[in-house]
């Protein structure tokens, strides 16, 4: 079957995407390998009339939006090869049906990489997070841990400082902290420890402490994690689409890739983890673009 949209990946960004696409009455196809980034948050914030929602909970309702609107097929699969085939695109899932689309949408997302420290992922999603602006508030005036190996460490920290003024910095071995902005820190009584971090401890994934190489033992009750970000699914990157300088796909004001035809939102385009609004309104505006470039071509 031909489609006049295929979308990769379900998340607000693709979700979103659809349901306006659907209204539009342009027969799309969404494709969602239903493997959530945010499995492990317990809770997303930051949308209104959707504070506090379970991310299992927010993917049903925006189910039940999409399905309301007959043009739209949701299809529960990973894609495993896009190309051009003339003016359409090829995809290809891993049952091995092929679909045809003359536009396509990349919404997959990103992958993270946690910082390397033991038993990381034991906490990550419960007391530690990536996002101050998703779950901040929930550790507001906490003794945090700021565990950030990358270089924009010092960003995060100021970041987190709106939140609570107890943080301690660990960069695990790392030394990505100027001597300048380590005295800053210093000034506002934060401060940096650069050993390697031994183990991290705790239970049911509530953080207690960090425990240090050297045998210290910081006492914390949770904290924020800078991981590194990559694109989730590799398709962009085969078609040929730009990137811009933090590794995301270069769009205009309505999702346009440099490539003709291939479009992104969300997370896809910023390589960032934005808040679900964010994400959602960009998916919104991509499908506008699609919508508007399909009426130029009908006419």
């Amino acid at each position: 079957m031909m489609f006049d949209c295929a979308i990769i990946g379900g998340g607000p960004a693709g979700l979103n995407a659809a349901l306006v696409l659907g209204r539009a009455r342009r027969n799309t196809v969404l494709f969602d390998n239903n493997r959530p980034r945010n499995v492990v948050t317990g809770e997303s914030h930051g949308f209104i009339t959707r504070d506090g929602v379970k991310p299992a909970e927010f993917r049903r309702i925006a189910h039940e939006d999409i399905d309301k609107y007959g043009t739209v097929r949701r299809v529960q699969t990973k894609i495993v090869d896009v190309r051009r085939e003339g003016l359409f695109f090829r995809l290809a899932t891993e049952e091995g049906e092929i679909v045809q689309a003359r536009k396509l949408l990349l919404a997959a997302g990103l992958k993270e990489t946690l910082p390397s420290v033991p038993g990381i992922h034991d906490f990550y999603g419960k007391s530690l997070f990536n996002c101050p602006y998703c779950d901040g508030w929930e550790l507001r005036d906490r003794p945090l841990a700021v565990i950030a190996e990358q270089e924009h460490a010092f960003h995060m920290v100021r970041v987190v400082y709106n939140w609570s003024r107890d943080l301690v910095v660990f960069t695990n071995g790392r030394f990505n902290l100027s001597a300048e902005e380590k005295s800053r820190l210093s000034r506002k009584g934060i401060p940096v420890l650069e050993q390697r971090i031994a183990s991290l401890r705790g239970q049911h994934g509530r953080l207690e402490s960090v425990v240090l190489e050297d045998g210290r033992e910081i006492r914390r009750a949770g904290g924020f994690v800078a991981p590194q970000w990559t694109q989730a699914a590799p398709f962009g990157d085969r078609l040929g689409c730009a990137r811009n300088g933090k590794g995301g796909y270069v769009t205009d004001g309505f999702g346009r890739t440099s490539v003709k035809d291939v479009y992104a939102a969300g997370d896809t385009s910023v390589v960032a983890p934005s808040q679900l609004i964010i994400a959602a309104a960009e998916g919104s505006r991509a499908a506008i673009g699609v919508n508007t470039d399909l009426t130029e071509e009908d006419f």
